[in-house]
């Protein structure tokens, strides 16, 4: 397998890692999200937190697993995102912290200003994360304020308020929005009642303001953000060197690649299509069925923003040439196909483990069940 080859697979490899991450820990995220919203008691609260209690750790190791494919596979991306949003991750690390804590700690006093506070800590650890995430995306479709001396030595030039411009903020909403979506899919799917009927308001809201926010922001992409697009560069299979390729930008340059590759605008398409049968289904009895759609939202979503960018990785608006790409910022030959190996052992297994908790764990999370196991459940 060439080394050209190999940096394709890698690109859709830490994709399918993001990917995973946003399917599984993403409603999660979007449960706490609604936690102190959709329970109006602690009873019903302890339901909800019930529902992703027993998989939310395992969920969670796919952002990990994420980072460190990042770190293995792309150096030089990891390097200079760790310059250019260090304050935006410790603010998502601390926020994450709230999450272990707020799960065991909560039911440690049976007091209501202590459960309370402890609600509105995982709230934050579901709502912290999702806006950053989708904060930082917003900027790496603008460029981000980086650049590479003759040595390779990356300078940032930004701070931790300058990346929550408006386009930015605007793709924070809708991360948000599209995981609230699918946490209330999956809170719908795994309860029953009136904590059922308040999930599937929020399903429909959130389904409904994640599509609105995506179409504004496309068109904002289209009209108005700038893009990049590569007009010389080294060839594919040379040693990564961003410094060795010329890049230009200007508004609607994100578009090209739909231009291209025709096939890629299934991603968009995919993104509104989800959101809009997530609406349609909400009030219906096809919970498993709605949980997919928001599923195909956050599928679309997230690809539509890989397809835009590709090979961009981490644009540079300072120094275009600068700009890390899919060609240009991995690691060595060897080392892509030795963590390729380990990810054709490995991968399987853990899906295959995955897919058995989940099956284990099947069934609906009920009032009547956390009386029965009081002691076993938070």
């Amino acid at each position: 397998m060439d080394y050209a080859t190999l940096k394709l697979i890698w690109w859709v490899l830490i994709g399918v890692l993001l990917i995973g991450f946003a399917l599984t820990d993403g409603f999660d995220m979007g449960a706490a999200i609604l936690l102190p919203f959709i329970g109006k008691d602690d009873a019903e609260r302890r339901v909800v937190i019930n529902t992703i209690g027993a998989t939310w750790e395992g969920n969670q190791v796919w952002l990990v697993t994420a980072g460190g494919a990042m770190f293995a596979a792309w150096p030089l991306v990891y390097a200079a995102s760790f310059s250019g949003f260090y304050f935006a991750m410790l603010l998502v690390l601390f926020a994450l912290f709230f999450r272990p804590v707020g799960f065991d700690y909560r039911g440690k006093r049976d007091n209501p200003r202590w459960r309370s506070a402890w609600d509105w800590g995982l709230f934050i650890g579901g709502f912290v994360p999702a806006l950053v995430f989708g904060v930082a995306f917003g900027n790496l479709l603008q460029g981000v304020p980086f650049s590479f001396d003759p040595d390779l030595r990356v300078t940032y030039y930004g701070g931790f308020f300058g990346l929550l411009n408006p386009f930015a903020v605007l793709c924070g909403l809708v991360s948000v929005s599209m995981l609230v979506a699918h946490g209330a899919a999956f809170i719908k799917m795994k309860t029953d009642g009136v904590i059922a009927r308040r999930a599937s308001v929020a399903l429909r809201v959130a389904s409904l303001v994640a599509v609105v926010l995506f179409l504004a922001a496309g068109g904002l992409i289209a009209t108005m953000i700038g893009g990049y697009q590569i007009v010389d560069a080294a060839p594919l299979d040379t040693v990564a060197n961003p410094l060795l390729k010329s890049v230009v930008g200007a508004p609607g340059l994100w578009l090209t690649n739909y231009a291209t590759y025709r096939w890629m605008i299934a991603a968009p398409v995919l993104g509104v299509a989800g959101g809009v049968l997530a609406v349609v289904l909400a009030g219906s009895r096809f919970e498993k069925s709605a949980f997919m759609a928001t599923g195909l939202t956050i599928v679309g979503v997230i690809l539509t923003a890989g397809f835009s960018m590709f090979p961009f990785i981490m644009p540079s608006s300072l120094d275009a040439r600068s700009s890390l790409t899919v060609w240009d910022s991995t690691s060595s030959e060897m080392t892509l196909e030795i963590m390729l190996g380990a990810v054709i052992v490995f991968l399987p297994i853990v899906l295959l483990y995955t897919s058995w908790v989940y099956r284990v764990m099947r069934g609906k999370v009920t009032a009547a069940a956390l009386k029965e196991h009081h002691h076993t459940m938070y």
